[in-house]
């Protein structure tokens, strides 16, 4: 015993123990501030930051449910923009490098400009959630959680409907947090002037 203790001590005053003990105390460090600025760029405050965001789809967004409603409950924008699980939101972050290009280039800094591209920014997000079988809805909203006897009669029976047929939410629910574009709608009554855009396949090479 007494030997194993004098090894450690001699072990505890080597360069390699320092070293290790510095690349420990490294990544500890790293990790914290990483973390940090992750969660940083997770809040409503980051994301209206930039006026594209503030003085258009903020605005929708404040007058719906999910801003103010009877229970107090308030879905932000990364509760619906951002997953919560660490693969899935990292790779969320790498995609919003786009965005912040197209920040940069001016793309949509104007409400003209935003509205122009605004079927083709829902498109975009539609077509995410639909891939991630509306991951960021399910952390608040899923069909085994709930109780359809306390849903009116024509959702209880859509939910039932699509809950079978193996539908994700944003393939009903769209426009719920924002104005929805004039695009063709597979349910709901026809907009005047609405488009119909390409699949998700031919669109994919686009961008913001």
């Amino acid at each position: 015993m007494k030997n194993l203790i004098r090894r450690a001590w001699a072990f505890a005053h080597t360069k390699l123990f320092w070293l290790l003990a510095l690349a420990f105390a490294g990544g500890i460090i790293f990790w914290g501030g990483f973390n940090t600025a992750m969660e940083w760029t997770n809040r409503e405050a980051f994301c209206i930051s930039c006026h594209e965001m503030e003085k258009n789809v903020y605005v929708e967004y404040r007058n719906t449910i999910h801003y103010q409603n009877r229970t107090g409950v308030r879905a932000t924008c990364p509760d619906c923009h951002v997953p919560k699980e660490w693969g899935p939101k990292m790779w969320r972050k790498i995609q919003a490098s786009n965005e912040v290009l197209h920040k940069v280039l001016g793309s949509i800094d104007t409400p003209e400009k935003f509205n122009a591209k605004r079927p083709i920014l829902a498109q975009h997000e539609w077509d995410r959630m639909k891939a991630n079988d509306s991951q960021e809805c399910r952390n608040c909203h899923n069909f085994s959680y709930m109780d359809y006897a306390e849903q009116n009669s024509r959702a209880a029976t859509r939910h039932q409907v699509a809950f079978s047929a193996g539908q994700t939410c944003i393939d009903c629910h769209k426009g719920i947090a924002h104005t929805l574009p004039p695009i063709a709608q597979p349910i709901g009554a026809h907009k005047a002037g609405e488009i119909t855009l390409p699949p998700a396949s031919a669109a994919s090479g686009s961008t913001h």
